[in-house]
């Protein structure tokens, strides 16, 4: 059974410890105390202020697990916190597993700093969990896709319109970084995990993936400077940064040009041209 008087005070603890710079948002004149209000915290959650308000004050239906996790996001919260929120909820704490959809609150942290900034969160298997609207306007919507096709290997080897962000010629260099990342995750993970059913679909699907994965290339990675073709700005020459959480299994990647290029200017026209649609 649901603790509400535990839950909501949680919650409002947690809520007020975190600051609207933590979080990426302005802190303005008029604010007189500290922490968040209701409304940002719904907002970060994805849910209106009215439902949020009755959980803080133990009114309304208990939240489900999927609203549970949308909060557990929103306030940043640690693991530990997370399936905190979830036992006091009258919910059992989510599984520990590789694969998870919980960002740890300081990568989020810096996520939320880096909104001029092409960044990305992903799995180890490469599905995007969240990215910012510079991230968007360079790469497109990579957090749209379901099923199989969350993973960046899966969308590489079955669907050709992934392959428009990278010019032709650096197709290949890709291609086999992506199958050792994958290889990689199905030596850590065995049979019976969700990698080795992409390594299942993938070689029944693409002659292509079957043909790399037999090479047994397990150096091949992504070079430290990309080159991206964007449908309207032509190719960028960036630098990807990675920052990696092995606790969860998940990396940071940030995308920067050297200042005074034609690269870097233009970076500073994506958030005029706006969100990137081919893909």
């Amino acid at each position: 059974m649901a603790d509400r008087a535990q839950l909501a005070d949680f919650l409002r603890s947690r809520r007020e410890a975190l600051q609207p710079e933590d979080v990426g948002l302005p802190r303005g004149p008029r604010r007189r105390t500290g922490g968040l209000r209701r409304e940002e915290v719904a907002a970060l959650c994805g849910m209106s202020t009215d439902y949020y308000s009755r959980i803080e004050q133990q009114r309304g239906p208990n939240p489900s697990e999927q609203m549970l996790a949308a909060i557990a996001r929103g306030l940043h919260l640690t693991l530990d916190e997370r399936d905190h929120l979830f036992r006091i909820a009258g919910h059992t704490a989510p599984q520990r597993a590789v694969r998870t959809d919980h960002v740890n609150p300081g990568i989020m942290r810096i996520l939320d700093r880096l909104d001029d900034t092409p960044a990305l969160v992903f799995t180890h298997l490469g599905e995007a969990l969240r990215q910012t609207r510079m991230a968007k306007a360079l790469l497109g919507d990579q957090m749209k896709f379901t099923g199989m096709a969350r993973a960046t290997v899966y969308r590489w080897y079955t669907d050709p319109r992934s392959r428009l962000i990278y010019p032709e010629e650096d197709h290949p260099i890709h291609g086999r970084a992506f199958t050792a990342r994958l290889r990689d995750a199905y030596l850590v993970e065995g049979k019976g995990s969700r990698s080795a059913a992409l390594v299942e679909a993938l070689l029944a699907e693409s002659q292509e993936f079957a043909a790399v994965w037999s090479e047994h290339d397990i150096s091949a990675g992504h070079p430290e400077f990309k080159r991206i073709s964007h449908p309207e700005l032509g190719v960028l020459e960036v630098q990807c940064q990675t920052l990696l959480d092995p606790d969860q299994s998940q990396s940071l990647l940030v995308f920067t040009a050297t200042p005074g290029t034609e690269s870097y200017e233009k970076l500073q026209l994506l958030s005029v041209i706006g969100d990137r649609v081919d893909v």
